[in-house]
């Protein structure tokens, strides 16, 4: 017998054990992606999933009277130091708003979730607020009052959070919820993110915040001019 024929063996075992790893890894990937929000269903009053081209999940639910709007939204251009994994959460209610007011965190203007870059116009960023936060809107004669970013600009000192975005349909923040891990990035140029769903404890306090700006929003529109 030939001394090749046991290495050719040896080799189509190996391709065959490497092929039925991969399929395990992708569907165990698949199913992780897909689940990333299985965690925090406890935290709405019944909802709905579904999943995205992306293979990550959107999700919708009402917490306490209100509805809200889950996405996971991937980042995996080239030119990012490392791909990234954002989380917009919205509060889809109208709002007594006559302009739509976007405060963005170091904007590098290739984010993917964000209209930041359409609103005509730029505004300076109030002293409440770290230096890093630029701001536009569609009218700024129509915005807000500042006092109302200042009861809110906390939000900001959590250097995760991304965007804030007030406006007549609602309101919004996105987090950044994961990046690549960077070794394996730089060396395999894996970019493999959502392993493991994403953690109650961080959503909460972003559907509380976004509930009492609903809330400040509604105030002031009651108030006297």
């Amino acid at each position: 017998m030939s001394p090749l024929i046991p290495l050719g063996l040896a080799l189509a075992a190996l391709g065959l054990w490497l092929g039925f790893r991969l399929i395990r890894e992708a569907r165990a990937r698949t199913a992780a992606r897909a689940g990333y929000f299985a965690a925090v269903k406890r935290l709405f009053d019944g909802g709905e999933t579904r999943v995205q081209p992306t293979g990550f999940p959107r999700m919708t639910g009402r917490r306490n009277g209100l509805s809200f709007d889950l996405q996971a939204v991937p980042d995996t251009l080239t030119f990012r130091k490392l791909p990234a994994l954002w989380v917009l959460v919205t509060l889809p209610e109208p709002l007594p708003l006559k302009a739509t007011l976007d405060l963005l965190a170091r904007p590098s203007g290739n984010e993917p979730f964000t209209r930041f870059a359409d609103l005509a116009q730029s505004l300076p960023t109030p002293p409440e607020l770290p230096k890093e936060i630029a701001i536009r809107s569609d009218d700024a004669t129509r915005i807000p009052p500042p006092d109302l970013l200042a009861s809110h600009a906390d939000l900001f000192e959590d250097p995760r959070v991304k965007e804030l975005v007030l406006s007549p349909k609602g309101l919004r923040i996105v987090i950044l919820a994961e990046e690549a891990d960077r070794g394996r990035f730089l060396i395999f140029r894996e970019a493999e993110m959502g392993r493991l769903p994403l953690d109650p404890a961080r959503l909460e306090p972003l559907l509380d915040r976004l509930a009492a700006l609903r809330e400040d929003v509604l105030t002031l529109a009651k108030a006297p001019a």
